[in-house]
């Protein structure tokens, strides 16, 4: 059997054509694959298109995950100005269906396939296969969902709990919500656990008087995608309020995290998504975001048993999308 499986983000989206044993007794085989970015394409439909091109290969299914709540198999992007429908993209495939699904929807479906080697251990914890996994992603906005194991498979609850309301923790929080919220008339997690996060965050210091900019890393700013030159002068140590930035930003970051895991209690494991965790693992590893996670005064203790990964699998989206249109999940 032969499916087309794709993960669409607002920055790149990942497209794999793919064969697969039904019966599962082997893993399924790539028969091609490519990225592209997601603004340069009118929608997903040309998209498929362009990769399919004059392919003769018969698709017998599809799946793709989507960044944006899915409403009747049709998802309006939330960092994109597209409206994707399923029954269109079915039409253009020529099959019967096409599964949507919300992009944390597939990346919970991809967690079940990685290996050891494809994920991190912030927290060993003590994990109890049977219980329901939590996870949590920050790349171009914020996702959160939430996997249960049934006797007839995962079930995946796709949420948009990245909107929910920012609650500061401290005096400088308070401060910097006081700034949003003279720009915004709601102000969300994903205002500030994002990549554009990063950058809301390094101005709002920056402005509030609490670090100091320097000449040079402000040239970069206005030359540069201002998130990435944030993260690597963090990285390096090199521009003291870079690192500022980034260390609240992990803070923050860790403690929605932890939110997510008292309304969860993901026994299964916490797993941290998304493409800013990997590139930020060496300021992860040094325990901030944990510590974060489990300042829950006293539910700390509970927290602490809860095993807490970072996704390193850069793809593992796409491996979720392809596991949907396999077992028809």
């Amino acid at each position: 059997m032969q499916i087309l499986a794709g993960d669409i983000g607002g920055t790149k989206t990942d497209l794999a054509l793919l064969r697969v044993d039904p019966s599962g007794e082997s893993a399924p085989r790539e028969l091609a694959s490519a990225r592209f970015r997601s603004a340069e394409h009118s929608g997903l439909s040309a998209m498929v298109d362009a990769f399919l091109g004059g392919a003769s290969a018969t698709i017998e299914r599809a799946a793709f995950g989507v960044a944006g709540p899915v409403v009747g198999d049709v998802c309006t992007t939330t960092n994109l100005p597209w409206r994707i429908d399923a029954a269109e993209l079915a039409r253009g495939l020529g099959i019967p269906r096409v599964r949507l699904l919300n992009d944390f929807h597939a990346l919970a479906l991809g967690i079940g396939v990685l290996g050891p080697n494809q994920v991190e251990i912030l927290q060993a914890g003590e994990v109890d296969p049977s219980g329901p996994q939590a996870i949590i992603g920050a790349g171009t906005g914020l996702g959160e969902a939430i996997l249960v194991p049934t006797p007839s498979g995962p079930r995946v609850i796709a949420t948009e709990g990245g909107h929910a309301d920012f609650a500061p923790r401290d005096a400088i929080e308070l401060r910097l919500l006081r700034r949003l919220l003279d720009r915004h008339q709601h102000v969300s997690y994903e205002r500030l656990v994002s990549g554009t996060g990063i950058a809301t965050i390094y101005e709002l210091l920056v402005a509030e008087g609490l670090v100091a900019e320097s000449a040079a890393t402000r040239a970069r700013l206005g030359a540069e995608d201002p998130a990435a030159v944030i993260g690597e002068l963090a990285l390096a140590g090199a521009d003291p309020a870079c690192v500022a930035a980034v260390d609240r930003f992990v803070a923050i970051y860790g403690a929605e995290a932890g939110n997510l895991a008292l309304k969860t209690l993901p026994r299964g494991g916490l797993y941290v998504a998304g493409g800013i965790a990997p590139k930020l693992l060496p300021i992860l590893r040094r325990g901030a975001f944990v510590e974060a996670l489990c300042a829950k005064g006293r539910m700390e203790p509970l927290l602490r048993r809860l095993q807490v990964a970072v996704v390193t699998e850069p793809r593992v989206g796409l491996l979720g999308a392809a596991r949907a249109a396999a077992e028809g999940l």
